[in-house]
C-alpha cells in the first residue's frame, strides 16, 4: 500500500540511545514549512498533495473539473470557476495514481527549483526513476509566492525524497541536482546558509539517513533536468491570485 509522505512520517520511531530511523521513513514532525500563497494555489497544492504531487494527475483531474473547455492554466477560465472545481475535486475525494513497479532497489531522483524574481513566484519539481532510468514518478508543487530560489532548491530535494520513501524501499539513490547550495550543504556537511530552510534541511537529512547509499551528481546549467518543467509549473502555480 503507497503511504503519503506526511503518513510515513508519522510511521517513524526511534528508540535506543543512539536511534535510527526505520527504512522508509522520514524522522521529522513538521518537513513542509508553510510559505505565503495565495488561497487559490493553496487550493491547487491541495489538489496536487491528494494525488501524491503527481502533476500530470492533478493537471488532468483540476482540467476535467473545470465547466466548459477551460482549465488549470487556460486564460479563460476564470478564478471563481477554478476555485469551485478545486474545491468540488478536494470534497469528492482524490484518489492517488497507481504505483509502477520498480526493477529494483536502486533509483535516480532529478531535483530542481525555480523562483521568478528570487524572492518570486517558486516551484519545486521532482523526477523518480529507476535504475535503467525508466521514469517512475514526475512531481511539482508551489512552494511560495515570494520564495527565493534557494527555499524552492531544498523543497524540490524534499519532495522527491518524502515521495520515493512513501512508494518504495530505495537502498541505494542517485540525486542528481544543480544547486551547490544544497549539496555543500546536505552532503558538504556546511550549515544552512539560507535562512528559512532550517527545517527543509533537516528533513532532507533526515531522509537520505533511511537510504544506505545515497550520492549526489552535480548538474551544469547546460545538462538536460527533467524536473527543470515541473518546478517551472509550481512557480506558475504559485503565482496564483488571489
Amino acid at each position: 500500500m503507497v503511504r503519503s509522505s506526511n503518513e510515513v512520517i508519522r510511521a517513524c520511531r526511534c528508540e535506543g540511545p543512539e536511534p535510527k530511523p526505520e527504512a522508509g521513513c522520514i524522522v521529522t514532525d513538521d518537513p513542509l514549512p508553510a510559505e505565503h500563497l495565495s488561497p487559490l494555489a493553496t487550493l491547487v497544492d491541495e489538489v496536487l498533495a491528494g494525488v501524491g504531487y503527481e502533476v500530470t494527475a492533478a493537471t488532468d483531474a483540476i482540467d476535467d473539473a473545470v465547466p466548459g473547455y477551460g482549465g488549470l492554466f487556460d486564460p479563460a477560465t476564470t478564478s471563481a470557476e477554478l476555485r469551485r472545481a478545486l474545491e468540488s475535486l478536494l470534497e469528492s475525494g482524490l484518489t492517488r495514481p497507481s504505483v509502477p513497479e520498480a526493477t529494483s532497489d536502486t533509483f535516480v531522483l532529478y531535483v530542481d527549483g525555480s523562483s521568478r524574481g528570487n524572492p518570486g513566484p517558486a516551484g519545486a519539481g521532482a523526477v523518480i526513476m529507476d535504475a535503467a532510468e525508466e521514469e517512475l514518478a514526475r512531481l511539482g508543487r508551489p512552494v511560495g509566492s515570494r520564495t527565493g530560489n534557494n527555499t524552492a532548491e531544498y523543497v524540490a530535494l524534499q519532495l522527491g525524497l518524502s515521495e520515493l520513501l512513501a512508494r518504495y524501499e530505495p537502498r541505494r539513490l542517485e540525486v542528481r541536482i544543480d544547486s551547490m547550495t544544497v549539496i555543500r550543504d546536505v552532503w558538504g556537511g556546511n550549515d544552512p546558509t539560507e535562512p528559512g530552510v532550517e527545517t527543509y534541511s533537516e528533513a532532507v537529512t533526515a531522509a537520505l539517513s533511511s537510504i544506505p547509499d545515497h550520492r549526489y551528481t552535480h548538474l551544469a546549467d547546460s545538462d538536460p533536468n527533467p524536473a527543470d518543467a515541473l518546478a517551472t509549473v509550481g512557480a506558475d502555480i504559485a503565482a496564483f491570485g488571489p
